[in-house]
């Protein structure tokens, strides 16, 4: 039977009604994988390949089709973001229109009489985002089992950026609980971007049997590639910046665009200059700046504004462009400064050229430093742009990163024993370790370590639970002021911020953590402000229209570089005769002047004395295993600095030279980690573990003991 004929009537209708030749090569796959059996599905596609509708078609169908007993939710949907949510949600009225199946958006900006509605008479898909879900757990657990009594699936948007992160770790415990309390298992039909190890991803969906998961790739080659990597000089001033501006400006204006700019301060910097050059040629304002710091009502705008095309958009943007919103068609993006994964630069790149026979434009910027006798050796080896090349050339191998996994989450683990506990009203320990470790996602729990973090919760010092008389465990007056506070519903940190205020309209928040003071100018939202006014009770800030500025400190940290693309850097180092057709003259410059410098730095191996005791040391190793042979040598006393796959290491006479240390790690010596320097309180619930515990949960994600030997043999023999 043809893939069309196994849909329901209404659903025929509207792939009708949208004028569709076919249906596209994920649609019918996941209609006949979804229809034919009941197993789990991995649906993995580029941009607007159809991976929405491929999950749907078949399950609202299979909702449309099938006899209803009572009221329940039909199909639950889980996505990363509010704006993702409320894009799909319109996407899903049309189609379940003409069924008569409700769409329900679920989120922090849903009216509360929705809310209400829905629980007491659910029905239809429920869309939901991991906080809302978990909130829904807390305030009505004993009415979870009536609310899904019936639903037949859980859709899991945006699968690849949940792998082995908080967020992502939260969802499996949620989905596990839900199971639980249904007693029976919920189909999952995961969403993603094409990733690097569908295994991973496979055992994220369905831990138990991840074998079972069907994993339906789309066929087809995309589209044509056009891309540059350009290459600027960055003196004492922002010339390069300016130069990019202006690159930019001339090669963008008049069509939609994203530029990727890294940093929300460089989107600011980028937004103010490109308003500033359509100001001084009296020309439209087409270039607007979208971060997560910026009102919802202005990301909105720019959103559709990109997506009805009516005027000319350029977005300057973070990451958060880079998941599924439905922004339409993206003439060209562009990169300034390499990401840190080739997974992130494809998701971009996904964004343009989905019309037929439009080509995908990457339009890519790296920014090196004039160099001179002072230069860093990172500076004299072009590593910026040396990633970006590493980057782009696995893009076009269609390698991408697989997820790491092991990790044993103890923060949001911590979370999550909170959250069970206010459901239940209370548990007793061994259901608590049967529920969120033994068939939750926390397997890499032992129950001594589970023991140990009980402990550290229930102390003094953290007062997060107590124990009562018949042994069922309980939330403590810290816990439970944690958890009546909508903020606990997230498993991420959550920094207090500054409203920002012009004219009555919030433009967007500030981290508290920023020096700010009346009569200073910044840049936000890409404009001018000066500061008139600070309200500490509110936490307001009051700014009017300015001619100077510079942009304010926002959070966010760094990724982590790939064991694969640390060898290409290495790779592309080495060689002298592979110069990349995408280069512009100053990029093909930096990168023989790079190799240059490596070879004269390199010349006699990868562990190099400068002078006494100060040694340069290649790894050929990504951020883990380089950060993880840093945290040994620090240990016993060497000053270190990391940078992408190299160590710069200073000594001193009380401790044995470098490479008398680097044999004894070869020969299985047991190092110790000195990782309290490494910041080790970065999740949420962190401040509640003890320093064991930290050291545990350090030890299982963001290090790898086991390598050292094998990465210090290396380094000896090369």
């Amino acid at each position: 039977m043809l893939a069309f004929d196994k849909l329901a009537r209404p659903v025929q209708k509207w792939i009708r009604s949208q004028g569709w030749a076919d249906l596209r090569d994920i649609q019918i796959k996941a209609i006949h994988a979804i229809k034919n059996s009941r197993d789990d599905v991995l649906i993995a596609a580029s941009t607007a390949a159809g991976k929405t509708e491929a999950a749907f078609l078949p399950l609202i169908s299979e909702v449309y089709e099938a006899e209803k007993h009572e009221e329940s939710f039909d199909l639950l949907y889980i996505a990363p973001l509010k704006a993702l949510i409320s894009d799909q949600a319109s996407r899903l009225e049309a189609i379940c229109q003409e069924a008569e199946i409700p769409v329900i958006p679920w989120h922090g900006d849903i009216a509360s009489s929705i809310k209400a509605h829905a629980r007491k008479h659910p029905g239809g898909i429920l869309m939901i985002t991991p906080e809302s879900l978990e909130a829904m757990f807390m305030r009505n657990g004993s009415d979870i089992p009536r609310l899904f009594h019936s639903v037949r699936a859980a859709i899991l948007d945006e699968v690849h950026t949940m792998l082995d992160s908080e967020r992502g770790i939260q969802l499996q415990s949620l989905l596990s609980r839900l199971e639980i309390a249904l007693q029976r298992p919920v189909r999952r039909v995961g969403i993603s971007a094409t990733l690097g190890d569908m295994k991973q991803a496979c055992y994220y969906l369905q831990p138990d049997n991840p074998e079972n998961v069907q994993v339906l790739d789309s066929k087809g080659g995309g589209s044509d590639l056009r891309l540059q990597l350009r290459g600027y000089v960055q003196g004492n001033n922002d010339a390069a910046e300016n130069t990019i501006s202006q690159h930019l400006f001339m090669h963008l204006r008049g069509s939609n665009n994203l530029i990727f700019a890294g940093s929300r301060a460089n989107v600011e910097i980028y937004a103010d200059k490109l308003r500033r050059l359509c100001e001084k040629q009296h020309l439209p304002q087409e270039f607007y700046p979208h971060h997560a710091s910026l009102s919802k009502d202005h990301r909105s705008a720019i959103e559709k504004r990109l997506k009805e095309s009516q005027s000319p958009t350029t977005a300057i943007c973070t990451s958060t462009l880079e998941l599924g919103l439905d922004i339409g068609d993206v003439n060209c993006v562009a990169q300034i400064g390499a990401p840190f994964s080739v997974a992130s630069l494809r998701q971009r790149l996904g964004r343009s050229g989905r019309r037929v026979g439009q080509p995908a434009i990457l339009r890519q910027y790296a920014i090196e430093e004039e160099l001179d006798s002072k230069s860093n050796f990172s500076s004299r080896l072009r590593l910026g742009l040396i990633r970006s090349i590493a980057m782009i050339d696995l893009l076009l191998e269609k390698w991408c990163e697989p997820a790491h996994s092991g990790a044993l989450h103890l923060s949001t683990l911590v979370h999550q024993i909170l959250s069970v506990i206010v459901e239940k009203g209370g548990i007793d320990k061994r259901h608590l370790y049967l529920i969120l470790c033994r068939k939750g996602p926390f397997r890499q729990v032992s129950t001594a370590v589970f023991s140990d973090l009980l402990r550290a919760m229930a102390c003094c010092d953290s007062d997060l639970i107590e124990q009562a008389d018949n042994g069922l465990l309980l939330l403590g007056a810290r816990g439970e002021a944690l958890a009546s506070n909508y903020k606990f519903y997230a498993v991420f940190q959550t920094p207090e911020e500054y409203r920002l205020v012009s004219g009555g309209k919030t433009l967007g928040s500030l981290p508290i953590d920023n020096m700010i003071a009346p009569d200073m100018t910044l840049i936000f939202s890409g404009r001018r402000w000066l500061i008139k006014e600070i309200d500490d009770q509110s936490k307001t800030i009051i700014v009017i229209s300015s001619n100077s500025g510079r942009p304010p400190k926002f959070g966010g940290g760094i990724g982590n570089v790939d064991d694969v693309v640390a060898a290409r850097i290495f790779s592309i180092l080495k060689q002298q005769d592979y110069y990349p057709i995408y280069l512009d003259p100053t990029a093909v410059d930096f990168l023989q002047e790079a190799r240059g410098n490596f070879a004269q730095i390199f010349a006699h191996g990868r562990i190099v004395e400068i002078e006494e005791q100060y040694w340069l040391v290649a790894t050929c190793c990504g951020t883990i295993k380089t950060t993880t042979l840093a945290f040994a040598l620090r240990n016993q006393g060497y000053h270190v600095e990391i940078y992408d796959g190299f160590l710069e290491v200073r000594g001193n006479k009380k401790i044995s030279p470098l490479p008398e240390f680097l044999q004894k790690i070869a020969g299985g010596y047991p190092c110790h980690l000195m990782i309290s320097d490494a910041n080790l309180n970065r999740e949420k619930f962190h401040p509640f573990l003890t320093e064991k515990l930290l050291e545990m949960d350090a030890l299982s994600s963001r290090v790898d003991k086991n390598a050292l030997p094998a990465i210090a043999q290396s380094i000896l023999s090369d």
